[in-house]
């Protein structure tokens, strides 16, 4: 019987694991689906195409003497000589997650064969200097890749896919990246599983495209300060590397540079940048505030030479349809919090002046970085809401496009009604 030092890396990677850390640790989910593999109707023939294209072609059974099934059998064996170790973050066990994809199961099934049908279909349609370019699976493995989804599992399948998918390079564009996201989700599985390994083709950056799940921009940084920073340019490189799963690489840092320099650009008094900047990150207030926003734009720069050197940096004409619905809430607002400070264990910094600059940034420079420098104070000052506030908070959100988590930093203040 082989040791579980004798299967390869790629054995183990086959079916989508991760065994780069954690000593192994799935053994009994590799087992599951060895499994369904060993007892599914396709013909020995496709489980080896199917094999030989998750595994990159690196280990042939049948150039060993033995069938796919034998293989698949030998690893089964090995897995069982290990005791099962249950891996926190995993996708649940065996019992419950073979189960759980069965009411919408011809659905997710058709969705998954469509999927390879479209690869299937795309490389018909490449040109001949395409095809020369890269490797991409024949009719007869994507023929194999199919029947896993229709005849042993849909999520198997879909694993199987992407394996292949990343082993020959294959190029995805965005949509149909979009496309698999989707459906990863609702498999249960991370964006991780699908994005690591990809080929995209990624759009240029746009900074007007609103795809980041969560804060994005200056207002994120500052949701990301705190009171014990000590290397700046680190902690600023941090959120400028943070492009989300779905993001072209380079987008988080390009956001990030233009709203520094919309700042950075404008008439705000150096005053009001300090009182903007303790307002949204409850950290000191910077005496060097212009020099601060240099550094940011800096470390932008660095990050977008490495990640997209052909963009060029722009500050897009500011969206200013709804700076009085922003203007609003802000004003509102301000009533509650005329008594508070910022940083108050620190240098306070009056919330009034916060409120002020706000004011400024809302009718001067930008209402969408308004907004979002506006959630952040509110959760700086611990400003209590209603639920018609924080109702009348996401649709402002929703029209300028923020993702979907965005606004829900804000709904632990609502108050119980």
């Amino acid at each position: 019987m082989a040791s579980v030092d004798h299967l390869s890396a790629d054995e183990w990677s086959m079916l989508g694991y991760d065994t780069s850390h954690d000593d192994r640790g799935y053994a009994e989910e590799l087992r599951e689906d060895v499994r369904g593999l060993v007892e599914s109707p396709p013909a020995d023939e496709a489980i080896r195409a199917v094999w030989r294209a998750a595994a990159g072609g690196g280990w042939d059974p049948a150039a060993h003497g033995m069938s796919a099934r034998d293989r698949l059998r030998r690893i089964d064996e090995t897995c069982a000589a290990r005791p099962p170790r249950k891996v926190p973050g995993r996708r649940p066990e065996p019992s419950s997650w073979w189960g759980a994809w069965r009411p919408a199961a011809d659905e997710v099934r058709d969705d998954v064969v469509a999927g390879i049908a479209g690869i299937a279909e795309a490389a018909e349609t490449r040109s001949c200097r395409e095809r020369s370019a890269g490797f991409l699976p024949s009719p007869d493995i994507l023929s194999a890749l199919e029947e896993v989804p229709v005849r042993v599992h849909p999520e198997l399948g879909f694993r199987l896919f992407l394996r292949a998918l990343k082993v020959y390079s294959v190029r995805i564009e965005k949509a149909r990246y979009d496309r698999f996201q989707a459906l990863g989700e609702r498999f249960g599985h991370p964006a991780a599983l699908i994005d690591l390994g990809l080929d995209i083709a990624w759009p240029p950056i746009d900074t007007a495209r609103r795809d980041a799940t969560w804060d994005f921009g200056f207002s994120h940084l500052a949701g990301q300060a705190h009171q014990d920073w000590r290397d700046s340019r680190g902690e600023i490189r941090k959120t400028a590397a943070g492009d989300d799963f779905g993001q072209t690489p380079g987008s988080a840092a390009a956001v990030l540079l233009e709203d520094t320099l919309r700042l950075l650009r404008s008439a705000l008094p150096d005053a009001a940048v300090t009182a903007l900047w303790t307002g949204a990150s409850n950290s000191p207030g910077r005496t060097d505030s212009r020099d601060w926003l240099r550094l940011i734009a800096d470390v932008c720069r660095e990050r977008l030479r490495e990640a997209a050197p052909a963009y060029t940096p722009a500050v897009a004409p500011a969206r200013t349809e709804l700076a009085d619905t922003v203007l609003r809430e802000v004003r509102e607002t301000a009533p509650a919090v005329a008594d508070k400070a910022a940083s108050p264990h620190g240098h306070p910094v009056p919330a009034t002046d916060v409120m002020d600059a706000l004011e400024h940034v809302v009718t001067r420079i930008d209402p969408d970085l308004g907004f979002r420098l506006f959630l952040r104070v509110l959760i700086t000052l611990s400003v209590p809401l209603t639920q018609e506030q924080y109702d009348r908070y996401r649709a402002i959100g929703e029209r300028f496009g923020y993702g979907e988590y965005h606004v829900s930093d804000v709904d632990h203040l609502i108050e119980a009604g």
